[in-house]
């Protein structure tokens, strides 16, 4: 039998030569992906914590601002997969910049929306740019892993995750207290992220110009098409469960914390802080304990 045989799980057991071959974690590719992901998730949590603020300036129901959620959900999420399909076919670096330029144009227009419907569009533009940043951070996570990719995803996710709870406490601090034209304040971040991808996209094309094999960080064994789907229909359902109330709750919290608890505004942006800082804490520990288990 080959010494890299292929054991009752699926995986490759390859010798001890095989793993000497595999390249070192790159944490500056991982912390510059991570700090983009930091503002990307900060700008869209900004979007949500102010809700209260579009709400008083364009009177809007709760419906209405539920729609502003769907609005950024269906190009976040929706259009997210159709563009990570694209990309698995036909990789292009440079998508991370120009998909933050989606998110900061959306941000301007935010700044300025004059009326419900500007505001919608400026919704969908922010999702857009979350929808082409995702699918290609999330592979360059896995690129400059070196084959921990439990510690290289936590580290991506954990920067987003910390975007999202600094984005309640950034809205306390410096919109509601400025209006709704201070958001184009944070279109600097954007400008930054995009700065930040640019180079963080010329190591992606410098790795796709690299022989195939040295771009592999492991070569896993490919697994029975059944298993692949039964695993990714569960991965799917335990997302959408997750992002759901997720969602739901950065969505409608900071008014039922305001009507229940009669506390203003600031204050309750800041439960809202805390409670994300519970997601991002939760993410930081879960990645490296992955890869133990």
């Amino acid at each position: 039998m080959s010494r890299n045989h292929i054991d009752a799980t699926g995986l490759s057991a390859a010798g001890p030569a095989s793993f000497s071959r595999l390249p070192a974690t790159r944490f500056e590719v991982l912390g510059a992906i991570s700090v983009s992901h930091f503002l990307n998730d900060m700008i869209q949590s900004l979007m949500l914590a102010v809700y209260p603020l579009f709400k008083g300036n364009f009177h809007l129901s709760f419906a209405q601002i539920g729609l502003i959620t769907l609005a950024y959900q269906l190009t976040a999420a929706v259009i997210q997969p159709l563009i990570g399909a694209y990309t698995d076919r036909r990789p292009h670096p440079f998508s991370l910049p120009i998909g933050m330029f989606f998110t900061f144009f959306g941000l301007l227009l935010l700044s300025i929306a004059p009326n419900y419907g500007l505001l919608l569009t400026a919704a969908a533009m922010v999702g857009m740019g979350s929808a082409v940043f995702h699918p290609e951070s999330s592979r360059v996570a896995r690129m400059a892993s070196g084959g921990r990719h439990g510690l290289a995803q936590s580290i991506f996710q954990v920067g987003g995750n910390v975007g999202t709870a600094a984005g309640p406490l950034l809205a306390a601090w410096l919109v509601m207290p400025n209006g709704q034209e201070s958001l184009s304040w944070f279109s600097a971040a954007a400008l930054l992220a995009i700065v930040i991808l640019f180079f963080v996209g010329r190591w992606y094309r410098h790795q796709h110009r690299l022989p195939k094999t040295a771009r592999l960080a492991i070569a896993a064994a490919p697994l029975p098409k059944g298993i692949v789907r039964r695993s990714m229909i569960i991965l799917v359902l335990l997302m959408f469960s997750k992002f759901l109330y997720l969602t739901s709750i950065s969505s409608y919290l900071i008014f039922y914390l305001m009507d229940r608890f009669h506390i203003p505004v600031q204050q309750a942006q800041i439960h809202l802080f805390l409670f994300l800082a519970a997601v991002a804490a939760g993410t930081l520990f879960g990645g490296p304990m992955g890869d133990r288990i």
